[in-house]
């Protein structure tokens, strides 16, 4: 499906880590709606379905997928794929993720439309305008990228209205958060990497100690509990770390701190989203979305204490989401980044309870950007 991983992988890192769980990864939607926008283009311009279609993901990875759905006709082409999340515990597993593919006039670039089960943007404070369909930003380029590959090979223009739809994406939707988001009418096209990292507590912890146990026998001193591949570029930019240092945290800051604490390194960086972070800056241990939320009355508070007014202050605690929260701070330069780090960081030190490890937190937004950041402690 996807190519062999590295000898390296063996050895430490996020690689190591997911190998050591013993879960099958699975497919984002994104990387669904790509393959079958793929599909659909390629038939659209050739006659023919590729079946099955091969892709290639943000990291190089080539899956190939399996189309369960498709329809030509003079003017549009749809295919679909079946989700397969592999051994995560995905309310999207088994969904049917189809993409419609219409050609546009020359000029008119590649044009994203939501279908029957995929949402709209409703509120501010997610990465996509109010009206706009809930196509995240990397599924996005990657079906330009794409389509454009497409359009090279048999003579498109590569001008295109994409509607992406998942049957039964509405129904779904209720058991997500999308709603309390503002984002109605269906399921958020997702990933940034286009693999479903599988989720299970107790393997996943248990990666994370062993990915501590490696970066010590190889005489790491500094190490970097990371929340996903975004983050995990960022530490590497700010300080240079080999992969054996990384630590794949995910939501289980608690983990890496508990076992650090017991098994010390001399520095640990923490970093990950502005929003997950957050959480910790509030004393959760456990970032999933299921087990804590961000706390804009929290948030509030801090930015009070960064020199917001009452009626800023305001505005942050009724904020639709924490992005938005630290958009409107950034705006009245008060700097909630900052103090969300600082926080945080004072937490994990709590946690450290008094263990020889000095720790430093960066903020990131959904694009990698350091929104925040402490001092190492």
């Amino acid at each position: 499906m996807s190519k062999a991983s590295g000898p390296h992988e063996a050895q430490g890192g996020r690689g190591a880590q997911l190998k050591h769980t013993g879960l099958r990864p699975g497919w984002t939607t994104g990387a669904c709606a790509t393959a079958a926008t793929t599909a659909a283009y390629t038939a659209l311009l050739t006659g023919d379905f590729p079946d099955p279609v091969t892709i290639t993901l943000p990291k190089g990875q080539t899956p190939a997928f399996a189309l369960a759905a498709e329809e030509r006709t003079d003017t549009y082409a749809m295919a679909g794929i079946v989700k397969d999340a592999g051994d995560d515990p995905d309310v999207t597993h088994g969904a049917l993720v189809r993409s419609t593919v219409r050609r546009l006039p020359p000029g008119s670039g590649v044009v994203f439309k939501a279908g029957p089960g995929v949402g709209t943007v409703t509120r501010p404070g997610l990465p996509l305008d109010v009206g706009e369909p809930a196509i995240n930003p990397v599924p996005r380029q990657l079906m330009r990228d794409h389509v454009a590959r497409v359009a090279a090979e048999h003579g498109g223009s590569g001008d295109v209205e994409i509607t992406v739809s998942v049957d039964h994406g509405e129904e779904i939707a209720r058991s997500t958060w999308n709603p309390r988001l503002g984002i109605l009418g269906g399921l958020s096209i997702l990933g940034t990497t286009g693999i479903v990292v599988p989720y299970s507590c107790s393997a996943w912890i248990d990666s994370i100690r062993r990915g501590v146990d490696v970066a010590r026998a190889a005489g790491r001193t500094h190490v970097a509990g990371c929340t996903g591949s975004t983050s995990e570029k960022t530490v590497v930019a700010e300080h240079g770390l080999p992969e054996d240092a990384l630590l794949d945290m995910g939501d289980f800051a608690g983990a890496v701190l508990k076992y650090v604490r017991r098994h010390p390194v001399d520095r640990l960086t923490i970093c990950g989203g502005f929003a997950k972070l957050s959480k910790l800056a509030a004393g959760h241990l456990d970032l999933h979305s299921a087990r804590s939320q961000v706390d804009k009355g929290f948030l509030a508070e801090l930015a009070r204490r960064g020199g917001a007014s009452d009626s800023l202050a305001a505005r942050v605690a009724a904020a639709n989401t924490g992005l938005e929260a630290l958009r409107l701070c950034e705006a009245a330069a008060v700097p909630l980044g900052d103090l969300v780090a600082r926080a945080a960081r004072d937490e994990a030190l709590a946690v450290l309870r008094g263990a020889p490890v000095a720790v430093d937190v960066i903020c990131i937004d959904r694009a990698g950007a350091v929104v925040g950041r402490s001092e190492a402690a």
